[in-house]
């Protein structure tokens, strides 16, 4: 059996043994299993092994298909969290019972994205908190990992809607920190959806500073996202990014030609992207007098 595998997951999901372990075994169990090779009881092990998103079987390098299956559901309804296919991600999430989401990683990415809709879909404050609370209090309580940043911009876009500024500004600062400091080393990622997690940091953090009438800010972190995207050759965010742009530049009186440059940019994007709303926000922006036909 491949311990050193398991310790090393561990280490990567930056959990203690005695975070691991609550509920399970004793945090000896744990560490005579991952110092000295005693191995628990089959029963611990799995739970232990489901904690972490992965099987017993894999310490033998076989596959995990019911983690692969939910890995899979949830990544895909994140996309379309980010391509604004609301309903889509609504009707995806009621299919998945929480509670048979035993690995914390996948539990920490479905209580983000389910309180990531409801935050988007002006839900309920304490439902979207809820949600959040999951991560930051229970599932992250170090608030290592990218789900807690997540959950920041979440509990900010939730705090703005209910006009309490002090606290919106709270996340979004811990946000924009991070992002920086993400920037700044995306080399040796572990996770392959990190840098389209970060982008989802950039564009609502971008938004929160467009609303705040800061647009250097709003602008320089819609450049950090477009050549994120460029860099990693994804398009999910631009059709956003460049409208949030042309917002923006509608805002600081910007020549129109480069405002209606802008715009067509977004379009393509949605097109390609087949993002709707997207399409309609251009629309209406061309035609609601702040921008002339050129």
């Amino acid at each position: 059996m491949n311990i050193e595998k398991f310790v090393a997951r561990r280490k990567a999901l930056k959990l203690s043994q005695m975070t691991l372990c609550k509920g399970i075994c004793t945090q000896a169990t744990l560490s005579k299993f991952e110092r000295n090779g005693r191995i628990p009881s089959l029963s611990i092990l799995h739970r232990l092994c489901d904690r972490m998103g992965m099987t017993v079987d894999e310490l033998n390098q076989d596959p995990a298909p019911s983690i692969v299956i939910i890995r899979k559901q949830l990544n895909t309804i994140e996309r379309d969290l980010m391509m604004e296919n609301y309903l889509k991600v609504q009707s995806a999430l009621k299919t998945i019972d929480e509670a048979q989401i035993p690995a914390i990683p996948l539990r920490m990415q479905f209580f983000y994205l389910r309180g990531m809709l409801n935050a988007v879909t002006n839900k309920k404050p304490d439902e979207v908190l809820f949600d959040f609370s999951q991560i930051l209090d229970e599932l992250d309580e170090k608030h290592q990992t990218i789900f807690t940043q997540l959950a920041y911009v979440g509990s900010g876009i939730t705090y703005t809607r209910i006009n309490q500024p002090a606290r919106a500004d709270f996340f979004f600062k811990k946000a924009h920190e991070f992002i920086n400091a993400a920037l700044a080393d995306q080399e040796n990622e572990e996770d392959s959806n990190n840098y389209l997690r970060i982008l989802t940091l950039i564009f609502y953090t971008a938004n929160y500073y467009a609303t705040k009438k800061n647009f250097e800010l709003s602008d320089q972190l819609i450049q950090a996202g477009v050549d994120l995207c460029s860099q990693y050759h994804v398009t999910y965010y631009l059709p956003r990014l460049k409208f949030l742009a042309a917002e923006n530049a509608v805002h600081e009186d910007a020549d129109k030609t480069d405002i209606h440059q802008l715009l067509d940019e977004a379009l393509a994007f949605a097109r390609l992207n087949h993002n709707q709303v997207i399409e309609l926000r251009v629309a209406a922006l061309k035609n609601n007098g702040y921008v002339s036909n050129v």
